[in-house]
């Protein structure tokens, strides 16, 4: 539109530019005007501008630039530490990219995703949620968990889950991690036989020799 590309020009001229006096705008601020043309042409050569008057994108957008030059140049205290919006935007994709890194594990959302979590994988609760997550997240846990175990190879297929996360990545994990916490239980059992074993020869009667099934001398 002819009548706000003109107003547009003589506000950047009266509130961000100002080349003129203010006694000699009169010409440009007369918008109505036949003899505009020929103003804003005088005044394109007036600020140095490099584009014809028929280019009028290219004007705009120097304009533009010029008058953001002038308003750093009368603000640059105010404006010398400030942080562009998309560098802001960057940060904070970055930061979403990373949700861990902000997490807050006294959240109660969190520690109701960790309890549903158990739930869903049949892993023993606790009472204290950050006690389950020390028993698989420390330094020993993980180093165990690192550690390669030679073993017949499982088919994910045959083993029922027992239930649907509607996503089959994520089941076939959930089935790794319950066969692996199976695996844990039944390391357990064997630790828990090999101690009952273990007090039972303590405290067995030396005079009875189980091997021949009879007591005495």
């Amino acid at each position: 539109d002819e009548t706000e590309f003109r107003n547009f020009i003589v506000w950047l001229e009266d509130q961000k530019i100002r080349h003129y006096k203010i006694e000699d705008r009169g010409n440009l601020r007369n918008i109505h005007s036949d003899d505009w043309p020929k103003s804003f042409e005088k005044y394109m050569k007036d600020v140095n501008c490099p584009f014809k008057i028929q280019e009028r994108q290219e004007t705009v957008d120097w304009l533009l630039g010029l008058a953001v030059r002038l308003e750093y140049g009368d603000n640059a205290d105010k404006y010398k530490d400030s942080t562009p919006d998309g560098a802001k935007n960057t940060d904070n994709t970055a930061k979403n990219a990373e949700p861990l890194i902000n997490l807050d594990v006294n959240n109660p959302d969190f520690k109701a995703g960790v309890m549903a979590l158990a739930n869903l994988l049949q892993i023993q609760r606790h009472d204290d949620y950050l006690v389950m997550l020390k028993e698989r997240l420390t330094q020993d846990a993980i180093a165990k968990a690192s550690q390669s175990k030679e073993g017949l190879p499982v088919a994910l297929e045959k083993h029922i889950l027992g239930f649907d996360t509607g996503d089959a990545v994520i089941n076939e994990a959930a089935q790794i991690l319950r066969l692996l916490h199976i695996e844990e239980l039944r390391e357990l059992q064997t630790k828990i036989n090999e101690a009952i074993v273990a007090v039972q020869a303590i405290i067995a009667d030396p005079k009875t020799d189980h091997r021949l099934g009879k007591v005495g001398r």
